[in-house]
């Protein structure tokens, strides 16, 4: 079993998304990528540059580096090239799911994964 992040910015939904996806870049950078996630996960009302910022202070980061990297947005290709590869593929919001290559269309409850991906094993 492989899990796979990809970043789907949905700007018209929030307009820090792409923000916040270049803030996890630059936290992975430093190796605390799940960690700044998870921050950002539960603080989706406040993804300001000056929040992004206290996040980074607050998980030990190298604060100016991180904070050179939301200027000069060296991770915006990446994040660019995982929208588009996701509207490619047929994503048209967040979560989504593919289990062995197909797009799982159904609930994204633990009962409902497992059991698609048990389908997918048995196939």
């Amino acid at each position: 079993m492989r899990f796979v992040y990809r970043h789907f910015p949905l700007t018209s939904m929030h307009p820090y998304t792409e923000q916040a996806a270049e803030a996890a870049e630059a936290a992975g950078a430093q190796g605390k990528f799940w960690e700044m996630y998870d921050h950002l996960f539960e603080h989706q009302q406040a993804l300001d540059r000056k929040h992004l910022i206290e996040y980074a202070a607050n998980l030990g980061l190298d604060v100016p580096r991180f904070s050179r990297e939301l200027t000069d947005h060296p991770h915006a290709a990446r994040i660019g090239e995982d929208l588009l590869s996701g509207i490619q593929s047929g994503v048209n919001g967040t979560p989504t799911f593919f289990i062995n290559g197909v797009r799982h269309d159904g609930s994204y409850d633990l009962r409902s994964l497992l059991a698609a991906i048990q389908n997918a094993a048995e196939s």
